[in-house]
Order: structure tokens, then C-alpha cells, then sequence
């Protein structure tokens, strides 16, 4: 799915400002690097900037028109003078590198530029790496290259001394709300969702999972029972928690929901009523947050870090949530 100028211009204010300012200026750079987290759009920007320098009518002298034969094209993924290369299997081939030199020693067949990007660019193999180093070292003046990667830490420093990077942001969680809204998510989930992942497509999959909505009602309960009746917390563990948890992902995804719900409380006692998520409770959390304290609930939701923490170095998950359900309720849960 393309975006738009202005869409991008959303989500990426400082890259696409950037990238405007290379074209306004005259400053196009012959290599980039576009890197940041799964979902930030790295992929539909490299489209929009492709589409901007080989527009034949861009509006505002940088905006791609969207209209043009050369837009089109670009969009169907169809232009002569713009190619993608990704990895083949688990890596980006060397040959696939020589096929993309040879390609471009070619004269551009339309425009006065040939575009390519690389996805994924930390998956090219030492070779692949090593022959791309050949071709940044020695640029041709119509060549632009944008490489895109989620590690760059595993690029080779030489080829990244020779590219502009762009670091793109997380999505913020009012974007991600704001856009699973737009795609028919109703406003609690998708606060709910906006918490949890920075990554719009990955948010919307998981407002579709009959397990996630599960998922909440149980840790909502969970959390009743540990207000209500402390002894009877591990109980609920064996009859409902286990039962639904059962996968350590799951079980990191219910602990991020239980932390949420504390974090609330935190928001009312600080007069942040405008960020609670669960808002659907918040007659409910409004009385909570009067009988604790916000040492004590600063220790509740250390404990729940201190448990994701230890799921990831493989503790035993029943043990571990036994154990957090221990510390929660330690002496009186609201205290």
C-alpha cells in the first residue's frame, strides 16, 4: 500500500523534511540509509521519494504528483529506471549485487536518474556487502541508492560512512491509535493496542485476535481478584490464567496488559486522567488509586518489569507468575 507525501509527512516529520530539503536544495545525496523499526515506513517512503525525483509535474516543486506516467509506474512497481532488491532466502546474494551493477552501468532508459533500494541491507551477505562498497566508492552522478534495515548495528562501517542516514521514529501511540481507528478498531482496544506495539500493521492483526480480546478480560480479572480477594489469586491462576497464557509471548503480551492497569492508577493519582487507557474503568481505578500509595504502586509495577525481565532468561513461567501474584498481594494489595 503507497502513502502519500503528506501521510509520510504525518508519521516522519523530520525525515520527510529531509528529504524535501535535498530536493529544494539541490542537495540529493547519491546513497541513504533509511533505518529504524519494523513498520515505520522506511519501505512507502523510499516509494514517495523515488516517485518525487522522477515526477514529471511535482507539486510544490518536490511533492510527486501521483499522476504522471513515471508516478504510476513507480507505484505498480513497474519503472525501468527504479529497482528493489531483497533477500533471496535468508540473505541478499552477491550475484543479486553484480546484477544490480550491471543493470545500472546501463544509461538511464527515461529519466536522467536510476534509483535503487536494497531491503533489509543488513542481510547482505560479506560478498554482497563488499561488491556494494565498489559501487558507493565510486558513485555515478544519476545513481541514488537507498538502503533500508531494522539493525543497522550489523552494517558493515564502511558502507555506512558513505551513506546520509535517516533514522525513522517509532510511531507514536496517538498515531497508532488514531490510525486503527481509522480502520474500524473501536477507541478502547485500539488505546489498548497503541500501548503495545509501534508497528500500525502488527496492531491491527492483533485487534482482530479473539485471543487478545480474551486476553484483556482475564488480565482485567486477574486483576479484580487481587484487589478483592488476594488469597484466591493463585487459584484464579491455575482455573483461568494458564489456561490462556500459555506460550512465553503470550504470557509477556499479559504481563505488558497488567502493567497498563497499574499505570493507570499511577496517571489518576498524578491528575493525568486524559492517558488512562482502560477508560472503560476509570470510575473503578478513580476509587483504587485513593487507597494506595504511589511507593507501593511503584512497587507493583516493578515487580511486573522485574517478571518480563525474568521470562526472558527462561524462569519457569508458572513459578514466575506465582511468584509475581505473591508479590502483588504482598501484605494488603492496597496499602
Amino acid at each position: 500500500m503507497t502513502k502519500t507525501w503528506k501521510e509520510l509527512n504525518e508519521t516522519q516529520p523530520e525525515v520527510m523534511t529531509m528529504l524535501k530539503n535535498s530536493i529544494t536544495k539541490g542537495r540529493v545525496a547519491h546513497a541513504y540509509i533509511f533505518e529504524g523499526e519494523k513498520g515505520t515506513g522506511k519501505k512507502e517512503t523510499s516509494l514517495a521519494y523515488a516517485k518525487s525525483l522522477l515526477c514529471e509535474n511535482p507539486v510544490d516543486g518536490y511533492q510527486p504528483c501521483e499522476e504522471c506516467s513515471n508516478c504510476k509506474r513507480i507505484t505498480s512497481g513497474n519503472h525501468p529506471d527504479v529497482h528493489s532488491v531483497e533477500p533471496e532466502g535468508l540473505s541478499i546474494k552477491k550475484e543479486q549485487i553484480k546484477s544490480l551493477q550491471e543493470e545500472f552501468s546501463k544509461k538511464s532508459v527515461e529519466s536522467n536518474r536510476k534509483i535503487y533500494s536494497i531491503v533489509h541491507a543488513d542481510k547482505m551477505s560479506v560478498q554482497a556487502a563488499n561488491s556494494l562498497l565498489k559501487f558507493l566508492e565510486e558513485p555515478q552522478s544519476d545513481t541514488i541508492a537507498i538502503l533500508m534495515t531494522e539493525q543497522i548495528q550489523r552494517m558493515l562501517p564502511t558502507i555506512l560512512s558513505r551513506c546520509q542516514i535517516l533514522p525513522f521514529r517509532p510511531l507514536s501511540p496517538e498515531n497508532i491509535k488514531k490510525k486503527l481507528i481509522e480502520h474500524g478498531v473501536d477507541g478502547q482496544t485500539a488505546a489498548v493496542i497503541s500501548r503495545l506495539t509501534h508497528n500500525f500493521k502488527e496492531g491491527l492483526q492483533i485487534s482482530n485476535e479473539e485471543w487478545f480480546a480474551q486476553a484483556q478480560k482475564i488480565v482485567l480479572k486477574l486483576y479484580e481478584v487481587l484487589k478483592a480477594n488476594p488469597m484466591k489469586a493463585l487459584i484464579y491462576l491455575q482455573e483461568e490464567w494458564f489456561l490462556h497464557f500459555k506460550e512465553k509471548e503470550q504470557l509477556d503480551r499479559g504481563l505488558d496488559l497488567l502493567f497498563l492497569i497499574y499505570k493507570d492508577l499511577l496517571y489518576i493519582q498524578l491528575d493525568k486522567r486524559n492517558q488512562v487507557i482502560f477508560q472503560n474503568k476509570q470510575g473503578e481505578f478513580e476509587n483504587h488509586a485513593l487507597h494506595i500509595s504511589q511507593r507501593r504502586l511503584a512497587d507493583k509495577m516493578g515487580h511486573i518489569l522485574e517478571a518480563k525481565r525474568k521470562l526472558m532468561s527462561n524462569t519457569n513461567p508458572q513459578l514466575l507468575m506465582e511468584q509475581l501474584v505473591l508479590n502483588l498481594q504482598e501484605g494488603s494489595s492496597f496499602v
